[in-house]
This record gives structure tokens, sequence and C-alpha cells, in this order.
């Protein structure tokens, strides 16, 4: 059984805002990557679409720190 607040692909949370009743109203970090089409592909059919992947098994890591803003 899938649980949305875990990755898919390797069980770990997933850090997924939407996953969480306190911070579902805001944009889950996936919004703001982009996630290669394979590496959704290479998830078995019955796990595509039911939670996010956690950012190192959507192969986004260097995506979010390129994209993170330094605190001032």
């Amino acid at each position: 059984m899938n649980k949305p607040d875990h990755c898919p692909a390797c069980g770990g949370a997933n850090d997924c805002t939407l996953a969480d009743p306190e911070t579902a109203d805001r944009a889950c970090w996936c919004y703001g990557v982009s996630i290669d089409p394979a590496v959704l592909l290479a998830l078995p059919t019955e796990l595509r679409d039911k939670s996010c992947l956690c950012p190192r098994c959507a192969q986004v890591d260097d995506q979010l720190r390129a994209n993170a803003q330094p605190i001032a």
C-alpha cells in the first residue's frame, strides 16, 4: 500500500507539502523542477501517480539547490 508522504521508489519521506494537512495549501517542491519522464516510467505502473518521488529518486537535487533562495 502506497503512503502519500512516502516515495514510491525508495519508501523514504518525500517531503510533499500536499501530503501533510498542515502544509497542503502550499505548492509541492516538485512543481518547480523538471523530472525526466524516464524516471517516472521506471516506476512500476501501479506506483505511478500515487505520490511524489523524493528529490533524490526524482534526480532533481541539483535543480532544487539552484532554485534555492539565499537567505538575506
